[in-house]
């Protein structure tokens, strides 16, 4: 499809959309089997006289470009002579029609009138009927309006909407031009390249301009933020990238981006890059607490829009969080939605992972169909695996259930339909549990789904949906809304259940309560798929080993690229250290409590310095915390704390600074928020002790990973358990080199460490460790590395 290219539907919203930004005002969005169910069903009653699916377009000419517009009407019917007379448009949600806003009816048929005008000049018609045909799904009513329509109207109509529409594509054609020509002059913003940046740049740029995939492992310090951004950027003048999306998991790697446009920004470069943040975080604090339509923000916010946009737009390219609220305040318009709605105009969006991967909020704008100018950077991607099958998990629970129904009694005068609903989906639960109860079993995974459960939440969920609508200032409103949006997300995640997807029931016999639970094993498939949506896709991370897995688990098929590089710091700078003769193993743990105390005590003697301790589990934590700090009392020690708020994380890592003259042992949690993500440059951190080797504990969905791997003739235990656990290793020990005049040391505290299933995925700069056999030659070969610093 032509590149210039936009749908009808998606013209006439932009271009006549006003009015109030209310959620409400369209009623609940139905799922695409739902409501092309509806569509099947009344173009059935139709199929003798008219024609289904027409797929219209007309070609015009906006700001010197070609553009193609498209779109496929519902219905067109013929008369007995086989000419056309009628343009029907389907429209359904669960509001009712009389409740539907002026401008919602606007939109609806303004669809039509576009089908009407491409049709009368491909085919000399000088009238047709345009007929709304809205479908109500809770009520199953149809509402049928026409109009009659001349092809002078039509004529009159189309021009205006292209010459409105014409505006904004010259508006944006000068954005662009601007950039592409900034793109071409633009250098290198730094004096000179790491090593192997140069090398990943260019690997990068090719993978752009073939439209391929690569997935990199570039440790840390080879400066991957501007190594990948820069070479996207650079196809920007070259016509091989219109937009890019710089996806990540951390708000702290968000503000790297942002840093890295600014800084290419002063070398010249003309271009807006926005950075999308997370609705619960920008959004007014006096918003949060009003119906939508008591909020000033939302009321009347696309009358406000287009003049917000043009503001911001004319008059700032770096669009941080802090920019996008001060022009939000000053053309009282909601900042999430003004956000993306800036972002149409936008040639980098940072965002995170889930505005691509996930089904619930993925963002439609751009990713209803594929655009090869579209480019992917999936920044930290060994975070992707967990969030991309945690984003294709939901769980329902009949206890909130029954809390809900509760509420009816005898808070709210609630009809005898929503009640009879709510005791029919209760009674799917009962034959749920029956088995659970018969068997004595508290917890069942199996392969099917529960259809039946669907056949009950959905109606349960349209009528719910209606009464939310109904009532905002209800006080049981948020509880109402919390089971609502519950119910659409476990069915929007059950449609896509297939072969990587499990069903788990978890009876709890105090409570008499029964969870459902469908959860992805693999999620390959999905990220594949959404990665398809755009031309080439970087997948990078610091630790991304091993690769094959990697390019497997992250949807990267056959002809997938994979690239790793070197460490950029001298090797001698770091010593991989592994007592081998101590074992962390659950049910050895006690016994090697003692030799695990003193390998800590010689590391902390070792230096005069901070250090870090990881452990695979709080309650291990607290053990072996308490009783380092029992035998050395001397010693400065902190804890992680489960649950730490940000000034609270922020305190944690203010402890550790250079030249103290009481250095500090903290002791954190393998795999949380202070293994990855953290920057204790030069003196502040002079080594890390990891103990044990970070299995997961047994859980029966991961048990389910491992059988659903052993079933493909894969080694399930590495992919369920080994692997995730090597890279929480792997992250954790990354925090000790953060330079290239960084000195110190890993310490890895199991005697799994020195055994060939795991060295094998060391990287590189890893081959050299050094296993010792007693705290002699441990407190040797510490002494040793420090010695020649």
């Amino acid at each position: 499809m032509n590149r210039n290219s936009i749908g009808i539907r998606q013209m006439v919203e932009f271009v006549l959309r006003s009015g109030d930004l209310n959620p409400a005002s369209t009623g609940s969005q139905n799922t695409a089997l739902e409501g092309s169910r509806i569509h099947r069903k009344l173009q059935k009653e139709w199929q003798q006289t008219t024609k289904k699916e027409v797929y219209l377009k007309k070609s015009f000419t906006a700001g010197n470009e070609e553009w193609l517009l498209h779109g496929r009407a519902d219905a067109l019917h013929l008369t007995e002579n086989k000419t056309y007379d009628e343009v029907r448009e389907i429209k359904t949600s669960s509001l009712a029609f009389e409740e539907l806003s002026e401008n919602t009816l606007t939109l609806y048929f303004s669809q039509a009138k576009v089908y009407a005008y491409i049709l009368m000049e491909e085919n000399n018609i000088d009238h047709l009927t345009l007929s709304l045909y809205y479908f109500q799904t809770t009520t199953e009513k149809l509402t049928v309006k026409s109009i009659e329509y001349t092809r002078e109207d039509a004529t009159i109509f189309y021009n205006q909407l292209i010459e409105k529409f014409t505006w904004w594509v010259e508006f944006k054609a000068k954005m662009r031009n601007k950039r592409n020509f900034s793109s071409q002059e633009l250098t290198f913003p730094f004096p000179k390249y790491r090593q192997s940046q140069y090398k990943l740049s260019a690997a990068v740029y090719k993978t752009i301009y073939s439209h391929q995939r690569l997935f990199v492992e570039a440790p840390t310090g080879t400066g991957k933020t501007i190594s990948t951004l820069f070479p996207a950027v650079k196809a920007f003048g070259e016509k091989h990238a219109e937009r890019i999306f710089y996806l990540t998991a951390k708000q702290s790697t968000r503000h790297v981006v942002e840093e890295a446009c600014a800084l290419m920004e002063k070398n010249g470069l003309t271009m807006h890059a926005i950075t999308l943040t997370a609705k619960d975080h920008i959004t007014f604090e006096e918003e949060k607490n009003l119906a939508d339509t008591k909020n000033p923000y939302f009321l009347g916010y696309y009358d406000r829009l287009k003049p917000a946009l043009k503001d911001i737009l004319s008059n700032e390219t770096v669009l941080t969080r802090n920019v996008i609220e001060k022009y939000a305040r000053k053309h009282t318009v909601d900042p999430f939605e003004f956000s993306l709605d800036v972002s149409l105009f936008c040639d980098t969006i940072i965002c995170d992972y889930n505005y691509l991967f996930d089904p619930l909020v993925y963002l439609q704008r751009f990713f209803s169909e594929k655009n090869d100018g579209n480019i992917f950077l999936v920044d930290e991607a060994h975070n992707l695996v967990q969030r991309a099958r945690d984003m294709y998990t939901k769980e329902i629970s009949s206890g909130k259930l029954k809390q809900l129904l509760t509420t009816y009694s005898t808070k709210l005068k609630a009809s005898d339909k929503i009640l009879k609903i709510i005791s029919d989906l209760l009674d799917e639960f009962e034959k749920l549990k029956g088995p659970m109860k018969n068997y004595h079993q508290d917890s069942l995974i199996i392969t099917e789904e529960f259809e039946g459960l669907k056949d009950k939440l959905q109606p349960f969920s349209d009528h719910l949906n209606d009464w939310l609508q109904e009532n905002p200032d209800s006080e049981v409103s948020e509880e109402m809304l919390d089971y609502f949006l519950n119910c659409h997300s476990y069915l929007k995640i059950s449609n896509f259940y297939g072969p990587a997807f499990k069903t788990r029931l978890t009876y709890d016999k105090k409570t008499d309560d029964l969870s459902v639970k469908i959860f992805c094993l693999d999620p390959s498939d999905l990220i594949d798929e959404q990665l398809q949506l755009g031309g080439g896709s970087i997948l990078f991370s610091a630790t991304l080993s091993p690769l094959p897995y990697y390019q497997e688990i992250l949807g990267g098929r056959d002809n997938s690229l994979a690239y790793r590089l070197p460490s950029p710091f001298p090797p001698e700078n770091l010593a991989v250290l592994v007592p081998a003769y101590i074992q962390t193993t659950y049910q050895k743990r006690t016994a090697n409590q003692d030799n695990i105390l003193a390998a800590l005590h010689l590391l902390a003697l070792s230096k005069k310095g901070n250090y870090l301790v990881f452990l695979p589990s709080y309650s291990y934590l607290k053990n072996i915390a308490s009783a380092y700090a029992q035998k050395y009392p001397e010693q400065k020690i902190i804890q992680q704390q489960n649950e730490m708020d940000a000034k609270q994380r922020e305190e944690f890592l203010e402890n550790f600074q250079k030249d103290q003259s009481q250095p500090v042992l903290g002791f954190a949690v393998l795999g949380g928020i202070f293994s990855e993500g953290i920057d204790l440059k030069g003196e502040r951190l002079s080594g890390v002790a990891i103990i044990s080797v970070g299995l997961p504990p047994n859980d029966p969905e991961l048990d389910a990973l491992k059988e659903y791997y052993f079933n493909q003739n894969k080694d399930g235990f590495q992919y369920a358990y080994q692997l995730p656990g090597v890279n929480n290793v792997f992250q954790a020990a990354g925090r000790v080199i953060r330079s290239e005049t960084d000195t110190g040391i890993v310490m890895l505290v199991d005697a799994r460490f020195d055994q060939q299933r795991y060295t094998r995925f060391y990287p590189p700069h890893w081959k050299n460790y050094h296993a010792v056999y007693s705290s002699q030659e441990l407190k040797s070969a510490l002494t040793n590395f420090w010695k020649n610093k």
